[in-house]
């Protein structure tokens, strides 16, 4: 195990509380203007962790890349069995790097930039930061409560 399977489960525990607070109707849901349906945002979630998980098999990222799509992204158990696909799917990307491939071995993002895999799963996991926030407002026009968890991480 390297230290970045280490790090997994921290990332991947609020997308599925985000999913436990959700019913199918509220993915549904759209913010007034030009912004996505609840259920859209959750699955721009799982395109990013398409796009880092490939990253992670071909050490070069593609923004562009696509496996598939989730069946139905307004409806919640659809939603639950496409991410854990998904993870399955990450955690065997990352169970291929040894620890010395995690920090010495280089990821091409383009324009010279190229991290670590480490540092690469620093970026996937502040992406997904980035999606909870967005979801946090959702959840308080949704009146939702915010766990302790939610709390600590998103805000």
């Amino acid at each position: 195990m390297n230290s970045i399977i280490e790090e997994l489960p921290g990332s991947q525990y609020l997308r599925d509380q985000l999913m436990d607070m959700l019913s199918d109707g509220e993915l549904a849901y759209k913010l007034p203007g030009n912004n996505p349906t609840l259920g859209e945002l959750c699955e721009e979630m799982d395109q990013i962790q398409q796009v880092y998980t490939h990253s992670f098999k071909t050490f070069r990222q593609d923004w562009a890349y696509r496996d598939s799509n989730p069946e139905t992204p307004n409806n919640l158990a659809s939603l639950k069995v496409w991410y854990k696909k998904l993870d399955a799917q990450l955690l065997e990307a990352l169970s291929g790097l040894s620890e010395e491939d995690v920090h010495t071995k280089q990821i091409d993002r383009g324009h010279g930039y190229t991290p670590s895999p480490y540092v690469q799963f620093q970026r996937y996991r502040e992406a997904i930061l980035i999606l909870y926030a967005k979801a946090s407002i959702y959840l308080k026009a949704l009146e939702k409560p915010y766990s302790d968890e939610w709390k600590a991480w998103v805000g």
